[in-house]
């Protein structure tokens, strides 16, 4: 490539330090097309024949078919994929392929290539994303009205449905796809024509080959195209986030599986045994997948700390943005996949979530409501039931079982009412509350939503 500015070749530690094609090959599908529209527009500008244009076509589309079925012979002295793909292309035409790199750089082509490698990356994590919310939805509407405790500070609150909690999850994850799609739109922008960072005195149709490859529009600095990765910074945050998203849903079902819980059970086929204690049955998929949340943060740290201190245009550090982008997106697609099908089989203990929900003190709060109802500020409303749960407590005897007209005048006997699951859950019908009502109408509007 630069043969003719050095007098030695390139050692080899060298090549080995700097080659990319061990993980950049990846690129190939769109560093082709990328190359297809390049030369396109070359023929418009001028400076390739039809004839030349049609031998690159076709030898390109030839070495497409190639690497896709595994016969293309990679070069680590050719460094990148880029460079693979054109010295096969000149071995193959002859001249015709040395004219293809004319008006362009491999800065702006690797620019291009990550732009269409994110985007077809956004669309397949969108899809699998709305797979795993459906088969969240699948469950939530099995065990719509299974009433459980739900928690803070993991201490038992208020009373909840496992199909309310569910749709928390199918919530989260629909931000993670409007994430996603946002990032897309600033992903769908086209450097090519920014050669290596100041254009080329060769103007091609920017335009033409933008709209040829699915672009929205073109970038308007080549300074800031070239050097720009804000993109990938952008996926890989998403990609973070949806990580942190799947950790709390594998939190959640950890604790729901062990024997303290109970409220759940994960199928043989999703979960592992001990190789010394055989009555183990361990949820290895979600503590795997809180795991790799770890490695998915780790990927936007190593690309944020690589650009951080870059001046313009491109340095060679930009090579290590593509490692941390494939492994996110492998990591994260492998762990949709596999945590929707282990969703799907999930089954919910109900007579365990039952007792558990049967706890009176679910409904502590739902006892000052009904002070408050008499007329009582909620302040003082608090501090009575916080004195009605000490002499629960004191006593050994349930909140629902003591004389609560005994620990103060405000309350009646009529308050006992109060501990009352179904009403409890009917009362609370505010768009967002989990009336087991409100929990199915949320299920129909997601379905039809999803669908």
């Amino acid at each position: 490539m630069w043969k003719g500015r050095f007098s030695k070749t390139t050692a080899d530690l060298v090549q080995q330090f700097g080659e990319s094609i061990s993980y950049d090959w990846r690129l190939y599908p769109h560093d082709v097309a990328g190359s297809i529209a390049h030369a396109r527009a070359q023929v418009k500008a001028g400076t390739l024949t039809d004839e030349e244009f049609s031998q690159i076509e076709s030898g390109l589309r030839e070495i497409e078919s190639e690497i896709a079925a595994g016969d293309f012979e990679f070069s680590i002295e050719k460094e990148d994929i880029h460079m693979n793909i054109e010295a096969a292309l000149t071995e193959k035409i002859g001249p015709a392929g040395a004219k293809l790199h004319t008006a362009r750089s491999r800065n702006d082509q690797v620019a291009t290539d990550t732009r269409l490698y994110c985007r077809t990356a956004i669309d397949a994590l969108t899809s699998l994303i709305k797979d795993l919310q459906l088969a969240l939805l699948n469950r939530a509407e099995k065990f719509h009205d299974t009433i459980l405790p739900g928690y803070t500070h993991l201490q038992r609150g208020q009373p909840v449905t496992v199909g309310h909690h569910l749709l928390a999850y199918v919530e989260m994850l629909d931000r993670d796809t409007q994430r996603l799609k946002d990032t897309r739109k600033r992903t769908n922008v086209s450097p090519l024509g920014s050669g290596a960072l100041a254009g080329s005195t060769i103007n091609l149709d920017r335009e033409q080959i933008a709209s040829e490859l699915g672009f929205d529009r073109v970038t308007t600095n080549s300074m800031d195209a070239i050097s720009d990765r804000d993109y990938i910074a952008e996926l890989l945050f998403a990609c973070s986030l949806i990580g942190t998203h799947l950790s709390r849903l594998s939190e959640d079902l950890i604790l729901w599986c062990s024997s303290e819980f109970s409220f759940a059970t994960l199928s043989d086929a999703h979960t592992t045994g001990s190789s010394l204690m055989p009555q183990k049955k361990n949820p290895d998929v979600c503590e795997i997948t809180r795991g790799k949340t770890g490695r998915l943060f780790g990927n936007l740290t190593a690309l944020l700390t690589a650009v951080k201190g870059l001046p313009l245009t491109y340095n060679r550090d930009l090579q290590e943005d593509k490692e941390p982008l494939f492994d996110s997106i492998d990591t994260l697609t492998l762990t949709l996949k596999v945590n929707t099908e282990m969703i799907l089989e999930l089954e919910i203990n109900r007579e365990t979530c039952q007792t558990a929900a049967s706890d009176p003190l679910l409904l502590a709060t739902d006892l000052a409501d009904w002070l408050v109802k008499q007329g009582i500020p909620f302040r003082s409303a608090h501090e009575l039931v916080g004195k009605a749960v000490a002499a629960s407590e004191e006593s050994k005897t349930p909140l629902d079982e003591i004389d609560l007209t005994k620990v103060d005048p405000a309350f009646t006997p009529e308050a006992s009412s109060v501990f009352s699951l179904q009403t409890a859950l009917a009362a609370r019908t505010n768009p967002g509350a989990p009336s087991i009502e409100n929990v199915r109408s949320e299920i129909s509007r997601w379905q039809k939503s999803l669908q």
